[in-house]
């Protein structure tokens, strides 16, 4: 479904086994500077030809900085719970010879294997807006994968660093749990949200939840960094789903398992619902020209706007092409405009496809779009991600679109187009 080039080094030559793919929400195919490395919009995990997972095994209850010190130098990996100046217990981690590792975070040192940054709502026309300070942890989270069937992935809460260490320092969340084993938190946190019923039509949101750096379940804290966690969910569990979302607190990520992305469009699919479209020849009903669709290639950069650009009224859905009539505001000249057609007043902007296969719940045409940044899918997609709230800084939720990551209108999250086809 996709080129080699999008996958990673990982991935061994022969028919390698696909475990999944984590998709960044806000993105409609590509960074807006195209994929580089790393630093992508999208990541397979593909089973690695010599596993590299790790499983606790040797636990140190040490009470001075320079036996702590020794543990960490050992080469081994390791987390270490900083409990007080005087003491640290450091769990050491051996190699699990069944399991393949993966590590989410915004450092681009080694470790890590795929580098996710802060995601500006809005589309990032040109250059990427620089972040001034950014929420996500630079070893943010790491995913677990079981090389043999079912191939069951796990996320936990923080990777590790060059050293192979992650430290939870003095004032970070942390606990000893009743049978012993010590568990914390990120600064920030994990969360998770498991849909009801898969990623499909059908399905309905989850509720989010914060994964501990050992992988359990916790309700949300206060805010997104208070030192007191929630409460354990001893019923619900770390392993992703299709349709699993994980939020680091400055970007979220879709994960789609291998099976659920062989039922998604391709590329291929959605460039022939494009083509269906222009070929029938929609027109402004006002100036009688004829509509067209831009390429994949120029809705994937939000690229200038074209001569046949479709444009929307959101309120009512009429599609037109560009004119510069109908204003209601001299200060915002597009988010109060008049249809010609049924004279109701709301934004006024122009229509990009959805790029991202993986957004999609099914493979239907593209005939809803978002309100109010106008990306268009499928009715069944567009209704899906309406329903999600998404996280917003530190204890908002709101629903966005998944192509721009622009917060939907609480009023109307969806328009359905209306096409007036050619009158000759």
């Amino acid at each position: 479904m996709f080129s080699s080039s999008q996958e990673e080094h990982c991935a061994p030559s022969k028919d390698p086994v696909k475990y999944g793919e984590l998709v960044v929400l806000g993105y409609n195919g590509s960074l807006p500077n195209g994929d580089r490395g790393r630093r992508k919009s999208r990541f397979a995990l593909y089973r690695r030809t010599k596993a590299n997972g790790v499983k606790p095994s040797t636990v140190h209850i040490l009470n001075t900085p320079q036996a702590s010190k020794a543990v960490n130098c050992k080469g081994q990996h390791s987390i270490s719970y900083t409990l007080s100046r005087n003491q640290t217990v450091v769990v050491e981690y051996s190699h699990d010879k069944d399991t393949d590792m993966f590590q989410i975070g915004r450092s681009t040192e080694s470790p890590i294997d795929f580098v996710v940054t802060d995601t500006i709502a809005g589309g990032q026309e040109g250059e990427e807006t620089p972040i001034t300070q950014s929420t996500i942890s630079r070893f943010a989270c790491r995913v677990v994968c079981e090389r043999n069937p079912p191939f069951t992935a796990r996320i936990y809460a923080a990777g590790f660093d060059s050293s192979k260490n992650i430290f939870l320092g003095e004032k970070a969340a942390k606990w000893k749990n009743p049978d012993g084993h010590m568990d914390g938190l990120t600064t920030n946190g994990v969360l998770v949200m498991h849909p009801k019923g898969g990623f499909m039509e059908e399905s309905k949101p989850g509720v989010w939840r914060e994964i501990s750096v050992c992988g359990d379940v916790y309700t949300l804290r206060e805010t997104r960094s208070a030192q007191t966690p929630g409460k354990l969910v001893e019923n619900e569990s770390n392993i992703l789903q299709d349709g699993s979302l994980v939020d680091l607190c400055g970007a979220t990520l879709l994960w789609r398992t291998a099976e659920g992305l062989f039922h998604t469009p391709t590329q291929k699919h959605l460039e022939a619902l494009r083509q269906e479209i222009n070929a029938a020849r929609p027109q402004c009903p006002v100036g009688l020209n004829t509509l067209a669709f831009p390429s994949m290639q120029r809705s994937r950069a939000l690229s200038s706007l074209e001569d046949k650009q479709p444009w929307v009224y959101l309120a009512c859905g009429h599609v037109h092409g560009y004119h510069n009539w109908g204003h209601r505001s001299e200060h915002e000249p597009n988010t109060q405009r008049e249809c010609p057609m049924c004279r109701v007043v709301g934004p006024y902007v122009p229509l990009w496809l959805g790029c991202e296969p993986a957004f999609y719940v099914d493979t239907g045409a593209p005939t809803h779009a978002f309100v109010p940044c106008g990306h268009v899918c499928s009715e069944k997609s567009v209704k899906y991600w309406a329903e999600i709230p998404l996280p917003h800084g530190t204890h908002a939720f709101h629903a966005a679109c998944p192509f721009c990551a622009t917060q939907l209108s609480l009023t109307q999250g969806c328009s359905k187009l209306i096409f007036q086809g050619p009158v000759d």
